[in-house]
């Protein structure tokens, strides 16, 4: 059992939570991911890390309530328990001195760019973050953001905070300004549509992206081949060949049919959740 040991609610779906996962923690490294189940009968939903305190052994993890799994997990406070916390799994982040890089995360993919760029910084890079979400409201860590950055800038799809448009736009304007031969590498970590636009960007200037995969995974070890995807025309499993890719090698067509499949049940399994009738279809 792990207990959570702080939560804080940034918005009515967006919530971070500390867990105490001492071993988990001492492992640990920038890009890496858990999987958790709530309780014994519960779904195992991968999650990245979104930090880590060694001396403390905690990890941070921060998630969006979008079904059944992740809508309870919100619903637990301080001091309760979390069945299963598995990690740290996945290859973690190639951390060197690349020069400049450009560190993009959009909505709750703010948190795992966050240990990335920290890493890179200390490396010695010039790091430029890109931070952006749909709303004022969804957007989250702004101070940390900056702390680990050298330069950082924000922006809302609907102008509710600081300037209207997409992380994309910002990170066209940049490489413009500044030149595609002065940005060594990009990092982009956030929904499928926001990461393959940022690939589409970038690889007009030739300039290398690597993107997090957040596929479809049930065990983390690469037996199930649940996580499949295709890079470079090849199969490739985002538990143990990534999460991180690529993602001018990546099929983006694939891997978003295959996330859609079993769509029709994750809305079922959450409506019987959060059916109020009496019915007993949300235990």
């Amino acid at each position: 059992m792990f207990k959570i040991l702080e939560k804080q609610v940034f918005s009515p779906i967006i919530k971070q939570m500390v867990i105490e996962a001492p071993r988990v923690a001492r492992k640990c490294q920038p890009g890496q991911f858990v999987i958790l189940r709530i309780h014994e009968e519960g779904e195992r939903i991968p999650l990245t890390i979104a930090d880590f305190d060694r001396e403390k052994g905690t990890i941070t993890i921060v998630f969006q309530e979008v079904g059944k799994t992740t809508k309870q997990l919100g619903t637990l406070e301080a001091g309760d328990y979390i069945k299963d916390f598995v990690g740290p799994l996945g290859t973690p982040s190639h951390i060197e001195n690349f020069g400049t890089v450009i560190c993009v995360g959009g909505g709750v993919g703010i948190a795992p760019v966050f240990p990335i760029a920290r890493a890179l910084k200390e490396a010695g890079n010039h790091v430029i973050s890109i931070i952006g979400a749909r709303t004022r409201e969804l957007l989250f860590w702004e101070n940390r953001m900056r702390e680990v950055s050298t330069e950082l800038f924000v922006t809302t799809d609907d102008g509710s905070y600081v300037r209207k448009g997409f992380v994309t736009d910002v990170l066209k304007e940049i490489i413009d300004e500044r030149g595609k031969d002065n940005i060594n590498l990009v990092l982009a970590i956030g929904p499928q549509p926001m990461m393959r636009a940022c690939c589409n960007v970038t690889k007009d200037y030739g300039i290398k992206t690597i993107v997090s995969l957040n596929a479809l995974m049930v065990d983390g070890t690469g037996m199930c081949g649940c996580c499949r995807v295709t890079v470079g025309g090849q199969t490739r499993f985002v538990c143990v060949d990534g999460p991180e890719f690529d993602g001018h090698q990546v099929d983006f067509a694939e891997l978003a049919r295959r996330s859609a499949t079993f769509r029709a049940e994750e809305q079922r399994a959450l409506e019987r959740h959060t059916c109020q009738c009496g019915c007993g279809g949300g235990k």
